[in-house]
């Protein structure tokens, strides 16, 4: 579905039926499937750990296939890669220089869309009519017991942390 990512259902103002229906899924209730994941590389870059356990942690990992957790793997090993030291020269005595250089812009870009492909960003997901709930956060964000604040109140000053 090309363009910006639609609306959450309960935020639509017309109410018709979309032409492909969304698909909800309550986190609270569904576990994961029997899908083996490989564990993560133990050498790998903090940031590619976090990026692994977090597409494991995330609702659309219960459609992961196989095939989808090679290419986490494979995103993380390469994200990994490109975070580490690298080779960016030798001396002149033969030693070869390391340093952390900026991740490439075609690499992030990469990356970004394979992001998108795995599900997780929310604009994805919603573009592909999938809204993961968490029916507690909602709860305890309707009940008081978040941390959400109406704006309103923080801006009159009546919100005291």
């Amino acid at each position: 579905m090309p363009g910006p990512p639609p609306k959450r259902d309960e935020e639509r103002r017309r109410r018709n039926q979309p032409v492909v229906p969304t698909e909800k899924v309550n986190l609270d209730e569904t576990l994961a499937g029997e899908v083996e994941r490989p564990a993560a590389d133990e050498d790998w870059h903090d940031v590619a750990k976090m990026m692994y356990a977090a597409a494991a942690q995330s609702g659309q990992a219960i459609w992961y296939e196989p095939s989808d957790w090679a290419a986490v793997y494979l995103f993380c090993e390469s994200l990994s890669r490109d975070l580490e030291e690298q080779v960016v020269g030798i001396t002149e005595s033969g030693e070869v220089v390391r340093a952390e250089i900026p991740l490439k812009g075609a690499s992030l870009a990469a990356y970004l869309k394979l992001m998108g492909q795995l599900m997780m960003t929310e604009g994805e997901r919603r573009r592909l009519r999938v809204e993961l709930e968490r029916k507690k956060a909602i709860d305890a964000a309707l009940s008081g017991d978040g941390t959400v604040v109406p704006i309103t109140q923080k801006r009159m000053g009546r919100f005291e942390q």
